[in-house]
């Protein structure tokens, strides 16, 4: 059958540690008509909108005769993905590129990947932790190899604490009580930025609490977002927000940037790669920014996943053997990581989904704007703590178009967002379960 009229059917069903996808379609999967080993090198297509990628292409082919990497530069986030899709569907798509973990389930079930699992999936297997891999095996399939873990923690300012008293809290409620502190002293500080919403975080703070925003029941899809776990973690926020104990300033813009380095916020919620923003960002408060464990809602270790990348072979590649081995490689090899970090003019703490690769990483990082605090190892340590067994569904980017909608309500963000999954589930021809 021909590309234009291939299509694909989703058969699922649940399994304890992940959600069961299987994408089936007409038409064969891409091999190497010029494969390693036959004395002519295999040329691969990757686009990436990742800092260093560049970089690390470069550093790849000077150690490799077999294979040889052609790299170009795409946007990031949703525009990124449309014109993958567009590639895909015009029969130009690249060898190999990047995608955010949020999106695989739903461009896998589109028949828009390559299944690696005959290439990658021993790899994954063997050299990544759990929690990250029941984000790239779905359905007893392997449609990615993971690059980070973006395990979420709490940056918090030392002396503001010290001036307040206040200890480095372990739960929400000491969170809580820390912000009220902290405000009664200086009106003018809060406990963080939360304003204008954010659904990645707010999707990582539930998959903290337990929540599991996608699942089956047999051959149909569950949508859970507004679930009471969520609702939970939304209440919480709207009510700092409400009473005036977290900045309604919008996330990722100059005012968030402001408050914080102006000392009028007391912690960040972050993640691992969050770190590496400090010096260049809040420079003048070098020394006085801590890292800590996310506070959790039962005392007991735990946290969720904010953001992360993995490495795809987008559908019609004709070089899946030599796209495996430059994946590899990217993903595992220290090389790599020394190259990609090398190469930036910002320092980066992306924490390698592999653990092998994270002394390389650590050796680039410069820990004394946190008064020398092992940031990787901190960030390491919360990694291992990961919740494991959350699984994106096949809307995911449909629902955060309308919870970015929601003008910073998060219980708003989470009822829209499960009326969107539910009907964007149906839109799509696949089974829902209410």
């Amino acid at each position: 059958m021909p590309r234009t009229a291939r299509t694909s059917r989703l058969a699922l069903a649940a399994s304890a540690a992940s959600l069961a996808l299987l994408v089936t379609a007409c038409g064969g999967s891409g091999s190497d008509a010029s494969g390693p080993g036959d004395g002519k090198p295999v040329t691969l297509t990757f686009w990436s909108a990742t800092a260093g990628a560049k970089e690390t292409a470069d550093a790849f082919n000077k150690t490799h005769t077999d294979v040889k990497v052609k790299f170009s530069m795409v946007p990031a986030g949703p525009e990124g993905v449309t014109k993958l899709s567009n590639a895909v569907k015009g029969g130009n798509a690249p060898d190999v590129a990047t995608m955010d973990y949020s999106a695989l389930p739903e461009y896998a079930s589109e028949g828009n990947l390559e299944d690696l699992t005959p290439s990658s999936g021993d790899l994954v297997k063997k050299e990544f932790p759990e929690a990250v891999q029941s984000l790239v095996n779905l359905g007893g399939s392997t449609w990615a190899v993971p690059f980070d873990v973006t395990p979420i923690q709490l940056f918090y300012r030392k002396d503001l604490f010290k001036k307040h008293g206040v200890d480095v809290p372990t739960t929400w409620a000491a969170y809580r009580t820390a912000a009220e502190k902290i405000h009664a002293g200086d009106p003018d500080v809060t406990i963080t930025n939360f304003g204008g919403g954010d659904p990645a975080l707010l999707s990582g703070l539930a998959w903290q609490a337990g929540a599991r925003w996608y699942g089956t029941s047999g051959d149909a899809w569950k949508v859970n977002i507004d679930d009471p776990a969520s609702r939970k973690v939304a209440a919480y926020w709207d009510d700092l927000l409400a009473d005036g104990l977290a900045s309604k300033t919008p996330l990722w813009g100059e005012g968030e940037n402001k408050e914080r380095a102006t000392g009028k916020v007391a912690t960040i919620i972050g993640a691992a790669w969050s770190a590496g923003n400090f010096p260049v960002s809040y420079p003048d408060a070098k020394g006085k920014w801590g890292i800590a464990p996310l506070p959790t809602w039962d005392g007991k270790a735990s946290t969720g996943m904010y953001g992360g990348t993995s490495y795809i072979v987008p559908k019609g590649s004709e070089h899946t053997e030599a796209a495996a081995e430059f994946i590899e490689w990217v993903t595992t090899d220290p090389a790599a990581m020394t190259a990609r970090l090398s190469s930036l003019k910002a320092p980066s703490s992306a924490l390698p989904a592999n653990e092998g690769m994270r002394a390389a990483a650590a050796k680039e990082f410069d820990n004394s704007y946190f008064g020398d605090q092992d940031v990787y190892t901190v960030a390491g340590e919360a990694a291992d703590t990961i919740v494991p067994g959350w699984t994106w569904g096949p809307v995911q980017q449909q629902v955060t178009s309308v919870q970015m909608a929601a003008g910073g309500d998060h219980t708003k963000m989470l009822s829209s967002g499960q009326a969107k999954g539910e009907s964007a589930v149906t839109d799509r021809g696949l089974k829902l379960d209410k």
